[in-house]
């Protein structure tokens, strides 16, 4: 399962793109304003990209078809690279199709149950985002669902890539790849917890300690 991470912060992005497995950025509307509600989004967005490369989303913000389709085609002039984001709405569905046919990827996001997954894959999406956190927002159980779309997609050898969105804790990642998700698009606060444990710690100060101790010891014989 990649790892991307769901951020429009350009310091988190940085630390992610460091941390070496780190494969592509999803962004939407509210984490861009959530940074900077005057940000230059075009010039965000390409920093963003020049940063850590691999995939990147950019939403749409219109709700009508035809301006879904124009906004990609703005995107697309100055973001070749661009996977374009698009809710799971009719209208999104039939933007959707005729990007598709222009093999322009897209990624419908806004997804929150196995129909609607399909009806995306089948509208020719190549990303399906299943928002997880939100499910359980609304006592709806988020491992079911993406277990659910998983088991689908093998049954039914879709081609569209799965990616597990709205994460929340380590346990939603955990829930995703047992379930078989392609991708978990991460909060970099999660990202970052999923990657402590005490014993790690504990292991590396006994390593630290240990070796002090031998150096130590080493000091002592040189000098007798």
């Amino acid at each position: 399962m990649e790892i991307y991470v769901d951020t429009a912060n350009i310091e988190h992005i940085k630390h992610s793109a460091e941390l070496g497995f780190i494969t592509g950025v999803t962004t939407n509307p509210s984490l861009l304003a959530k940074e900077d509600p005057s940000v230059d989004v075009k010039k965000r967005i390409l920093e963003i990209h020049e940063l850590i490369g691999g995939h990147l989303s950019v939403e749409v913000i219109s709700t009508k078809k035809d301006g879904m389709l124009r906004e990609a085609d703005e995107i697309l002039k100055w973001f070749p690279e661009a996977t374009i984001k698009i809710p799971i709405i009719p209208e999104g569905l039939g933007a959707c199709r005729e990007l598709a046919r222009q093999d322009v990827p897209v990624n419908v996001t806004l997804i929150f149950s196995p129909t609607q997954a399909i009806a995306a894959n089948n509208a020719g999406a190549a990303y399906v985002s299943v928002f997880m956190g939100r499910l359980d927002d609304v006592s709806t159980s988020s491992a079911e669902v993406i277990e659910d779309v998983c088991e689908i997609w093998d049954v039914q050898d879709f081609e569209s890539q799965i990616i597990a969105a709205s994460i929340r804790n380590p346990m939603h990642m955990l829930d995703a790849a047992r379930a078989g998700a392609d991708i978990a698009t991460v909060p970099y606060n999660v990202i970052m917890q999923s990657l402590k444990h005490p014993l790690t710690d504990s292991g590396l100060n006994q390593f630290l300690a240990d070796y002090d101790k031998m150096q130590a010891e080493k000091q002592k014989r040189m000098s007798m």
